[in-house]
């Protein structure tokens, strides 16, 4: 988070072409360990009854983000000519230096594990640790503990190619939502306060899911039937016509994302431990984020090739339904593994 924000501060100082990439590579870089160490790091203090309940707790920072920075955001590139800088750089300078402080809080305040918590009692230290090494120990004998099984395994890539179609959805939305409210003719300030609305029902939503799927015992459906709600939201967008249609759509789109991500790491979780956890996670995060990149590249060259967003839109309305159909096929094929365990 630290070296993260003074990235991400620096960007504010960029002067040409160079200095831009080398930053956005250095940003990059430093941000990649922090969402699948954070992901690992919940393990650790959660057992898996309660980790999409967790994870989306955890995640809604993410919607609520952008509740709070599209308005400000829109805000800061007001900010045009203070100090003789533009506004772009005034927002990457003043949004950067949050990390940095969280950064150095985060160090004073969290421990590794709950036998470091000096906020529990012996007894609450003990328990939560007998229960996390028993299920850590379960997992070891029926998922994948090593780093090569986990690095190598079917099942782990199977989960990152659905983060990856995922990722495509969320970047889609995230990229190229102010893009397309910006066809009604609105102001940069308009626009922010407007992408706030679907993060925020995001953020209410994935909540609720999360809940309901750890009260239920069930991950799968949690996670294939939010995405195939978000696809077919896009779908929906594509032709929705008036503004307050293509809100609803958005936001319905922006729902069933947030709605399956928390759910989602759960399912890397349940299969792995230890080294290959921290292997795994890894691994599904980074075939993930390539989708990050090729997303908004295809959301690019549609848009550019037909002058508007319907085929942009239906290219990742496709990509969340395929997500779905990869996470019912993971289902499966782990219901079979279950099977043919309790038959042994």
């Amino acid at each position: 988070m630290i070296s993260w924000g003074l990235v991400a501060t620096a960007m504010g100082f960029i002067t040409d072409a160079t200095s831009f990439y080398a930053l956005r590579f250095a940003l990059g870089v430093a941000e990649a360990g922090f969402f699948p160490g954070i992901i690992l790091y919940l393990t650790y203090w959660f057992p898996k009854a309660e980790r999409a309940r967790i994870v989306s707790l955890f995640m809604t920072a993410v919607p609520f983000a952008t509740v709070f920075g599209g308005p400000l955001s829109g805000a800061l590139l007001g900010l045009h000519g203070f100090l003789g800088a533009d506004g772009w750089r005034w927002l990457f300078v003043i949004e950067g230096v949050p990390a940095v402080l969280l950064g150095f809080i985060a160090l004073r305040l969290l421990t590794d594990r709950p036998k470091d918590a000096e906020w529990l009692t012996a007894e609450e230290r003990d328990a939560l640790d007998q229960r996390l090494a028993a299920e850590a120990e379960e997992t070891r004998a029926h998922g994948y503990a090593g780093i090569g099984e986990a690095l190598a395994n079917p099942r782990v890539i199977q989960l990152g190619l659905v983060y990856f179609c995922l990722v495509v959805g969320l970047y889609g939305i995230g990229f190229w939502m102010p893009q397309v409210l910006q066809t009604f003719g609105l102001s940069n300030l308009a626009i922010g306060f407007l992408t706030a609305i679907p993060y925020l029902i995001a953020a209410i939503g994935m909540v609720i899911a999360g809940r309901h799927s750890d009260a239920k015992g069930e991950r799968i459906w949690h996670v294939a039937l939010p995405l195939f709600l978000s696809g077919a939201a896009f779908a929906w967008s594509a032709n929705a016509g008036p503004l307050p249609l293509v809100i609803l759509a958005l936001s319905l789109a922006a729902l069933g994302l947030y709605a399956a991500i928390g759910t989602f790491w759960s399912l890397p979780t349940s299969i792995l431990t230890g080294t290959g956890a921290a292997a795994g996670l890894a691994l599904i995060n980074s075939i993930g984020n390539c989708g990050g990149f090729v997303g908004p590249v295809i959301v690019g060259q549609l848009k550019g090739a037909t002058g508007d967003f319907t085929a942009a839109l239906l290219f990742l309305a496709g990509a969340l339904a395929l997500a779905g159909a990869l996470a019912l096929h993971f289902g499966q094929v782990e219901d079979r593994r279950r099977r043919a365990r309790g038959a042994a």
